[in-house]
């Protein structure tokens, strides 16, 4: 797919699939990696967990001492530097198969670039659903309002990167560009019937990019194993709108001692840069709350 083709999918559909990005031995060391912290984490040794049936955050910390009582669904923080092996995941959100297309679908150079989100969304351990949402905008937001903030550039890509065959994300493409109808607004928010709502459909090694101000779900199954990499970049011009959507995942407590030294030369210039853009934009934004309650 061209850089251009990249863009005017996204564009229209609101998200968009680059398929096959990992090599075969890539994908073996990250499905060993991610198993490993995944049962570290439903054991409690790894504190920052998305815990069932909580939505969004504030996630409660685990410990061995109380491990999650009713499991979990993610796992967060993959660059933090005591995350056993995270110089593998520096490594991948770093990468040119994940930089590249975030270059060409924010239209910017390697200057331009903050590292945002790098996180792991795995099987829950209960048959578990999202709502509808966008990520940053409230169910109660009026269209007028809906507008105001879908008008502004996105600043981000968002992306999911599937370890195993994933169809957990629904969305309704093209509703990145417009307020929600009617039919959206009445809705269920757990309803599986919205209007031309679509799974997107991912391959082992595929890579979708999306907006994530696009009506969405996630629809997640106990039996079926999950391991999908969830990050994003932002563009530095956009650092105030995207403050509240990535700080309240806590990064700014340890985002400065992220271990970049496993990157080669050209990787960690571009990587210091956006660490760098990041830690500037916690110390700017203040007190930030969270983007949705639930």
């Amino acid at each position: 797919m061209t850089a251009s083709n990249l863009l005017d999918n996204l564009n229209r559909d609101g998200f968009v699939i680059v398929p096959s990005v990992l090599s075969t031995q890539e994908l073996a060391e990250l499905r060993e990696a991610t198993q490993k912290i995944a049962t570290l984490a439903r054991a409690g040794e790894w504190p920052h967990v998305r815990t069932l049936p909580k939505q969004f955050p504030p996630w409660p910390k685990a410990s061995p001492d109380n491990p999650p009582s009713e499991g979990i669904w993610g796992v967060q923080g993959l660059m933090h530097p005591d995350m056993p092996g995270s110089a593998l995941f520096v490594r991948t959100y770093f990468s040119d198969a994940v930089i590249g297309p975030t270059k060409e679908l924010l239209q910017c150079g390697d200057d331009d670039l903050v590292m945002e989100l790098f996180n792991l969304l795995v099987r829950p351990d209960a048959d578990f659903a999202l709502r509808w949402h966008r990520d940053d905008i409230p169910a109660t937001a009026t269209a007028e309002e809906e507008l105001a903030r879908l008008r502004q550039p996105a600043f981000s890509a968002q992306w999911n990167l599937a370890l195993y065959d994933d169809e957990s994300l629904v969305v309704v493409p093209g509703s990145h560009a417009r307020a929600r109808t009617d039919a959206e607004r009445a809705a269920d928010p757990y309803a599986d019937d919205v209007p031309g709502q679509t799974r997107v459909k991912l391959r082992a090694g595929d890579v979708v990019f999306y907006n994530n101000n696009i009506l969405h779900r996630g629809v997640y199954e106990a039996g079926r194993e999950r391991m999908t990499l969830h990050g994003s970049a932002g563009r530095a011009d956009g650092s105030t709108l995207r403050a509240r959507n990535v700080l309240q995942h806590g990064l700014r407590d340890w985002v400065d001692r992220v271990d970049l030294s496993a990157l080669g030369e050209r990787e960690r210039g571009t990587a210091e840069r956006m660490r760098e853009m990041l830690i500037r934009m916690g110390r700017e934004a203040g007190e930030v709350g969270f983007s949705l309650e639930g």
